[in-house]
């Protein structure tokens, strides 16, 4: 079925503006949400929403099911009288609107939402449990997780206390029920997580705009995937991981990158008939409309790593699932709404997998116009199945690519775009994508305001000032929204 032609933004959770340090679940989301109806777009891509560790990179979650505690819209709370405004408003959230801390948001805003639940345990008891039960096949392995590491003193698992490294053993069930009422807090962040959530995509998608999640292929070592299920990845018999996730050497990385994952045990997986990805896949569709799959050529191949190797050089190549794992989704779940960063090198074999699925890929604008060569990222080698970026979470902006990206690729992209400073440059790449035959365009709010590549979300490889940038209230203009409406109308979005 030929998928109808739209459009949409590209901003996370984290982005928003608001009161509490950091976009959540609350009014300026809402408001968010009216800006894209005005603006005609019905797409809101998101990046990964899980629960934040060591470098606040949302690629890399405590857990691949649990939500980030913090989205929670802390206004609930005081409607319920779980907290008060002035108990809010003297803790430190942020240091600067613009930007995300999450040391104050660690320190803080998780000190809020334990007395929220101090004081609502009570009341909310039985739905807590009944919660509880219904997402047992997760939910039990993450707040067993949660409350034993800060029990440990927030330690990775690894360094735990050996008899609190297997999830079933005497000491952790010992655990489990002395210490309910800690277990219990990260229930309760994961149940108003879950209603907060559900009630805001329930309003998107009641305004005709679907939400865009994103799916990180691996999991992060320090999570409650790896300690309750080791079996399923490479790991020895210490439990520590043999082999490590990462990119090989290319003409952007000397030494390659090394993403610090562990590697599947795609055998035992497929021996278990995929069922850890299918209750993956299951999970995310109840949480968004379409799914974006992060590094989708690792499932045909990817680049594994000694762990403990310092780059990404030594590394080899493996095989993976291939089409296998999703025809079994695809037999439990049926057809999906996936679409594949396929992004960067790709061999035959993850081109063959990509047509096998049938999932559109993505083509990204500013890697268009290497002068070089001809490009299959230029808007005249489309077809209609893909999905076009002006850019991504990991590039420059497009203001910050003009004035950085070599002489001949920014001459080469001002004739193909015909780009002009009246009309703007980011809007002559938003005009680009939007008038390509790709069903769907995506640009980012970065973009559509205009930024430099100080609002810049994510450079690679890099730990620091990352997955920080917000927006500001007054940065919605209706200046914007007539010129998106336009764009839009003229072609056909």
């Amino acid at each position: 079925m030929e998928k109808q032609r739209s459009s949409g933004i590209l901003m996370h959770i984290s982005s928003l503006p608001g009161e509490y340090g950091i976009g959540d679940f609350g009014k300026e989301a809402y408001h968010f949400i009216d800006f894209l109806e005005k603006s005609k777009q019905n797409n809101w891509q998101i990046l990964p929403i899980g629960i934040t560790g060591y470098g606040n990179s949302p690629y890399q979650c405590f857990s691949a099911f649990a939500g980030n505690p913090y989205f929670i819209d802390l206004n609930e709370f005081i409607e319920k009288e779980y907290l008060t405004l002035n108990e809010i408003q003297n803790v430190k959230l942020e240091r600067n609107p613009c930007k995300v801390d999450y040391g104050l948001l660690y320190k803080n805003k998780m000190k809020l939402l334990k007395i929220a639940y101090k004081r609502s345990k009570k009341y909310i008891k039985e739905e807590l449990q009944n919660f509880y039960r219904k997402n047992i096949d997760w939910l039990r392995e993450f707040a067993l997780f949660m409350a034993i590491k800060e029990y440990q003193g927030n330690k990775s698992w690894l360094l735990w206390d050996r008899n609190y490294r297997q999830i079933n053993s005497k000491e952790v069930l010992d655990f489990e029920k002395k210490q309910e009422d800690l277990i219990f807090f990260w229930i309760f962040t994961q149940y108003f997580f879950i209603q907060q959530w559900n009630r805001l995509k329930s309003y998107a998608n009641k305004k005709g705009i679907h939400i865009i999640g994103d799916l990180p292929i691996y999991v992060s070592e320090d999570s409650s995937d790896v300690w309750a299920n080791p079996w399923l990845f490479n790991l020895d018999n210490n439990l520590i991981p043999i082999t490590i996730s990462g990119c090989p050497p290319d003409t952007f990385s000397k030494e390659g990158q090394l993403w610090g994952n562990p590697i599947y045990n795609w055998d035992n997986m497929e021996k278990n008939e995929y069922n850890w990805w299918i209750k993956r896949f299951e999970h995310s569709f109840r949480l968004f409309d379409t799914l974006r799959i992060d590094h989708f050529r690792g499932f045909e191949s990817y680049w594994e790593v000694p762990y403990g190797a310092k780059n990404a050089i030594y590394g080899q190549w493996k095989k993976g699932p291939g089409i296998h794992l999703f025809e079994k989704v695809k037999q439990k779940l049926g057809n999906l709404n996936i679409i594949a960063e396929d992004l960067g090198f790709l061999t035959e074999d993850v081109k063959k997998l990509l047509r096998e699925s049938h999932f559109p890929g993505m083509k990204v604008l500013q890697f268009a116009f290497d002068s070089r060569e001809e490009s299959d990222y230029l808007p005249h080698n489309y077809d209609k199945d893909c999905v076009v970026y002006t850019g991504t979470h990991d590039n420059s902006t497009t203001i910050g690519w003009f004035f950085s990206a070599p002489k001949k690729d920014v001459e080469y992209a001002t004739q193909y775009l015909k780009l002009d400073f009246k009309e703007g440059v980011n809007w002559g790449f938003i005009r680009g994508a939007w008038s390509s035959t790709a069903y769907l365009a995506i640009t980012t709010m970065q973009d559509i305001l205009g930024l430099d590549d100080r609002a810049r979300m994510n450079i690679p490889a890099t730990i620091g000032e990352n997955w920080s940038w917000r927006m500001t209230r007054k940065d919605f203009t209706e200046d914007i929204v007539e010129k998106l409406s336009d764009i839009t109308r003229i072609y056909g979005r």
